[in-house]
């Protein structure tokens, strides 16, 4: 019973957080302000938003081509049609229940390229290691880009940061007793959480074993620059971001990003994460609204359309298995 609440809630609750924020986001704006941010909607320039699902197509592509590069060395080489189905699938099922598509991705490759469940899932996490890294990279060298008004941002919010490098200390030395003390631990927990480790740093250290390593390097660049590219070329249907540059319009995907894995697909809180980071160089609410919406709605009508496409497809092309 427990167990079947616990399920229940991980599915209703982000979809309900979803609502919620797109209520919020209605409500705290104007009726003056969602018609101008529905008219920037409406107006898009189609050839930009074109571009940015354009490019998102290629960033699928490219991770459908770099999964083959994980599943070789275990002897499997799916088509790559396949793959690409199954991964515009599994980001179809995550807008629905969270983390869902990795569960359905694993299965999927079991059902039609007979790859076991767990050697599948095992690529799929190995990926997911590799794209956190990715992510962090590019944290980091926004953070590197924009200090300066990062900082004075948080000053100006009146965040106190003794406080937080008092937190960072603590949080560093807490850390540090934690790792020790799972080395030493025989406790099943501390078993549990070695065992964890060893397979992410197994996973990620393969890459590096592997006989065409730097051809998935290579894809890994492509997907993040096709995702970076994509944010990058809806600035260009907005008049009031058009000047922004690449590192503060970085600002904004970070933003994003955080608000893609806190939401299923960053429902109702990607546009408002977005319009907060490009409120730091200057953008109005209203263009920053528009600029999150145009980019959301074309990405996830692609997912939509493509996922449910893909659904049909995969069964039709795989008859015999």
């Amino acid at each position: 019973m427990a167990t079947s609440i616990k399920k229940s809630l991980k599915t209703i609750l982000p979809i309900a957080l979803g609502v919620f924020l797109v209520w919020y986001w209605y409500n705290s704006t104007s009726e003056s302000d969602r018609e101008q941010i529905i008219y920037h909607i409406t107006n898009a320039d189609l050839f930009w938003v074109s571009m940015s699902i354009i490019l998102g197509i290629i960033a699928y592509l490219a991770r459908a081509i770099r999964w083959n590069y994980l599943l070789r060395p275990l002897g499997y080489q799916p088509k790559l049609s396949n793959n690409l189905l199954i991964i515009l699938i599994s980001y179809f099922a995550n807008l629905g229940i969270p983390r869902s598509g990795e569960i359905l991705r694993a299965t999927a490759l079991t059902t039609y390229e007979g790859v076991p469940f767990e050697k599948g899932f095992g690529t799929i996490v190995t990926e997911r290691v590799i794209d956190l890294i990715m992510l962090l990279t590019i944290i980091t060298t926004t953070l590197f880009l924009q200090t300066e008004i990062i900082l004075g941002f948080l000053q100006d919010k009146g965040v106190d940061f003794n406080k937080i490098l008092l937190l960072l200390a603590i949080g560093l030395v807490a850390a540090i007793f934690f790792f020790l003390f799972i080395k030493k631990s025989t406790h099943g927990f501390a078993l549990k959480i070695k065992k964890f480790v060893k397979g992410l740093l197994d996973g990620v250290l393969s890459i590096f074993k592997m006989k065409n390593k730097w051809s998935f390097v290579f894809y890994t660049i492509v997907i993040w620059a096709c995702y970076i590219g994509m944010f990058v070329v809806i600035k260009n249907t907005v008049a009031e971001t058009v000047e922004l540059t690449i590192s503060q319009l970085l600002v904004a995907f970070v933003a994003g990003a955080f608000a893609i894995t806190t939401t299923n697909g960053g429902v109702g809180l990607y546009p408002i994460a977005v319009s907060k980071a490009l409120a730091i160089f200057g953008i109005s609410k209203v263009s920053g609204d528009a600029f999150g919406w145009i980019m959301w709605i074309s990405q996830t009508i692609v997912v939509v359309v493509f996922g449910a496409i893909s659904f049909l497809v995969l069964p039709l092309l795989n008859r015999n298995r």
